[in-house]
């Protein structure tokens, strides 16, 4: 039976998945921690969530994620100010990218660096929390993609999500041994499918696309059952997965 986490710290928090997920934690009654660099979006966004659920409390606080440092600063201020956090979901993230070889080195560089480096950030900054605390859940946030190589603007974006999901399969590897079986530090990497948010709002005629209310939903769910990986919704994805891993490149091309 998965633990109730009370206070739950969302990064990339201000559009899309993340802003989807905060409101329906908000729902559920869990504290947040909202963190992103548009804090005009996270003061509506606070404000909505507030007048939804009186009971529950909401703290925003500005952070560019390839800003290492402040990664640190941020989440050691939200575990001051909450006392402890039950949750990190690393989800902040970007789309940007072209072929290799034509030109966009600036764009691919820059989703390699957000997508993988400063989630690496994230990530030690929430385990250094979460293993002082001696207990917690970490979840990170990375995509179906990740299953194979993609071709085009997603090639890069697809390396950085398989290297989140590795990184993070990596973590839960070393808990085991410190703690064998039983860790008190859940890890959880969940593959979103298609879920409409701000990054693919321009692609049209998707099969499988799921609006952002309800792909958040499932997200949540996914997440409160702690599970090691979790694809969501879970279908058509499980089976796509499946696939995905043993069918020979240019089939998967076709269901990409």
């Amino acid at each position: 039976m998965a633990q109730q986490r009370n206070t739950i710290l969302i990064t990339g928090a201000s559009s899309g998945l993340g802003q989807g997920m905060a409101r329906e934690f908000a729902k559920q009654g869990r504290n947040l921690c909202l963190c992103a660099r548009r804090v005009d979006r996270l003061e509506a966004l606070k404000a909505e969530l507030e007048q939804q659920n009186a009971n529950i409390k909401v703290s925003i606080k500005a952070l560019d994620v390839n800003q290492h440092d402040d990664v640190f600063s941020v989440f050691n201020e939200f575990k001051q100010e909450f006392g402890s956090i039950d949750r990190f979901i690393i989800n902040a993230g970007m789309g940007k990218g072209a072929a290799l070889g034509t030109g966009y080195f600036h764009a691919n560089k820059a989703t390699a660096e957000t997508n993988f480096v400063a989630a690496l950030a994230q990530c030690e900054a929430a385990m250094t929390i979460l293993r002082e605390q001696q207990q917690g859940h970490l979840v990170t946030i990375s995509s179906m993609s990740a299953f194979r190589g993609m071709p085009r603007a997603m090639t890069v974006y697809a390396a950085t999500k398989a290297g989140l999901a590795s990184l993070t399969e990596g973590i839960r590897a070393d808990l085991m041994k410190t703690y064998g079986s039983n860790s008190p530090i859940k890890v959880s990497t969940i593959y979103p499918g298609y879920i409409r948010s701000e990054i693919n709002e321009k692609v049209k005629n998707t099969p499988f696309m799921v609006d952002t209310e309800t792909g958040c939903r499932l997200l949540a769910e996914a997440i409160n059952k702690e599970p090691v990986k979790a694809y969501v919704p879970r279908w058509p994805w499980a089976l796509m997965a499946f696939l995905m891993k043993r069918l020979p490149l240019k089939w998967v091309l076709k269901l990409s």
